[in-house]
């Protein structure tokens, strides 16, 4: 029965020393982690940048395209005849000049 023991208590004082090593590496370790998982959260990477670029510019283009077709409806209901729809053709038409500018161009393909 000593023997057990004795075997169980030299299998743990030599397993031990790595548990050891490994807490203390992790402790030391511990900073350096924190530190760069604030860093990688603070700052943004290019794609990510890229990324909300496009986004914002797909939602201007979708702002852009419903004032274009609002706009056309309006220009039609104003040929029949609809002065309101007149009136609302030149407000909408003025916010088309105004999202217009933030929309980039699309390059030529020549």
């Amino acid at each position: 029965m000593r023997g057990i023991i004795l075997i169980i208590a030299l299998a743990g004082a030599l397993a031990l020393p790595g548990c050891i090593a490994r807490t203390a590496l992790d402790v030391a370790t511990a900073p350096v982690k924190v530190a760069s998982k604030a860093v990688d959260l603070a700052t943004t990477s290019q794609s990510e940048a890229d990324e909300k670029r496009g986004r914002e510019i797909r939602r201007r283009e979708e702002r852009l395209g419903k004032l274009e077709r609002r706009y056309e409806k309006q220009l039609e209901d104003c040929r029949d005849g609809d002065r309101q729809a007149c009136s609302d053709a030149q407000d909408t038409y003025a916010e088309i000049q105004l999202v217009l500018p933030t929309v980039p161009a699309e390059p030529d393909g020549n």
